[in-house]
């Protein structure tokens, strides 16, 4: 699923920090803190995974920092006119993401920085589509915060699949995500690149992957001012979600995936 950065964005431009610095906790594991909420009318053309898809949602995005605690998380609603042509007709209504991850500096009272590693974390991922059968899994592992020329801060995360119906280990994911303001208006208001790359490995045939490796990389331009964002991300699959591009699905000989490719998003966002 997509990995909306309408809010990350938001937040790098208000609450990250300019300067190349370790994390500080010396006065206080409360002065970075922050919260947000937002909804954003989505539109996906071309979405790729087990079948291309074109339909529109609303999404929910919240998170924030609380001392040694930060959380990124949004709920995704499918089909809102409930319109029996949509792609999304007779399939799951929702699917849910939550991400939080405690600082290991905070947690251990020590700087853990290195070279442009700014801090590290236990990261965590949950993903449920409310289907039976579908989508729940559970993922845990090393996190960071890297400085990057260019482009600043930048999130990056290893982790391992737990895969909940299926009892069992399912291998791994490597997450990076990015925010980059490059033009601003007179009025405050400003054009950002912002992006992430989500790379699955190591996953199992036996758990219904017919690809071993397959990932996305989104890359979207959004303007944004401090009630609205508009943006467009342009999508790039490859055998998205473990699923080989025109091999038969697990579930039905009859059909191929069609998992690797070019999407297109378009999204209008109201910020709380």
């Amino acid at each position: 699923m997509r990995k909306s950065l309408v809010a990350l964005s938001v937040l790098a431009a208000t609450a990250l920090p300019t300067v190349v610095s370790a994390a500080d906790y010396s006065d206080g594991i409360h002065k970075n803190d922050y919260k947000f909420l937002q909804f954003n009318l989505m539109g996906a053309i071309n979405e790729k995974g087990p079948y291309e898809s074109s339909h529109d949602y609303l999404e929910m995005e919240f998170g924030g920092r609380n001392g040694i605690f930060d959380l990124y998380g949004y709920v995704d609603v499918f089909n809102l006119t409930s319109d029996s042509s949509s792609d999304k007709a007779n399939k799951d209504k929702i699917f849910m993401k939550f991400a939080p991850r405690m600082s290991l500096d905070g947690l251990t009272g020590k700087d853990l920085s290195f070279g442009p590693v700014q801090e590290l974390y236990v990261a965590t991922l949950m993903e449920w589509d409310g289907g039976n059968g579908g989508v729940n899994t559970q993922k845990i592992g090393l996190g960071s915060d890297v400085m990057v020329p260019w482009f600043g801060k930048m999130g990056l995360n290893l982790y391992g699949t737990y895969n909940s119906n299926a009892k069992d280990w399912n291998g791994y994911q490597i997450s990076t995500n990015w925010f980059k303001p490059f033009f601003f208006f007179d009025n405050g208001s400003f054009i950002s690149y912002q992006g992430y790359i989500d790379y699955q490995f190591d996953m199992k045939s036996e758990q219904g992957a017919t690809s071993s490796s397959g990932g996305a990389m989104f890359n979207g331009l959004y303007w944004h001012s401090d009630q609205f964002a508009v943006g467009y991300g342009l999508k790039l699959y490859n055998n998205v979600y473990g699923f080989k591009d025109g091999e038969a699905l697990p579930w039905d000989a009859s059909a191929t995936a069609d998992s690797s490719g070019v999407g297109h998003y378009v999204s209008v966002t109201y910020k709380f």
